[in-house]
């Protein structure tokens, strides 16, 4: 009731209407909100949202990579690759494969940067 009591008091809608209204865009929210969507969506956007991640999958793009390659090439230490590359992973975004005692990394979809590419130019 006490959202049904702010909609009345910041003028929104009256006190007649504002039950329906409450409810309209409660089915609304549940009609256009896909809760697992959204989700998988925010563990990309967080994976997307640091340097050093851009980094490596602006790497994977070249080629596949091991975490040894990765370390020189961002000057890290192997800790922090290996986390970065989790996240990574987490998002569905890139892949591994074993080969020995390597483990080789690469995109999972090259079409990750013609995206993160298409946002960047979108945006100027």
């Amino acid at each position: 009731m006490e959202r049904v009591e702010r909609l009345v008091s910041i003028g929104l809608c009256s006190s007649d209407d504002a039950s329906k209204y409450v409810a309209e865009l409660k089915r609304m929210a549940e009609d256009e909100v896909d809760e697992r969507r959204v989700k998988v969506q925010s563990r990309i956007f967080r994976a997307l949202s640091d340097p050093t991640r851009l980094k490596i999958l602006r790497l994977l793009s070249l080629r596949e990579m091991c975490v040894c390659e990765l370390m020189v090439s961002l000057d890290a230490t192997q800790p922090t690759i290996s986390y970065h590359l989790k996240i990574l992973g987490e998002a569905d975004l890139i892949k591994h494969r074993r080969r020995g005692k390597w483990t080789f990394y690469s995109l999972a979809n090259p079409n990750i940067l013609n995206m993160l590419n298409g946002v960047q130019k979108s945006l100027q």
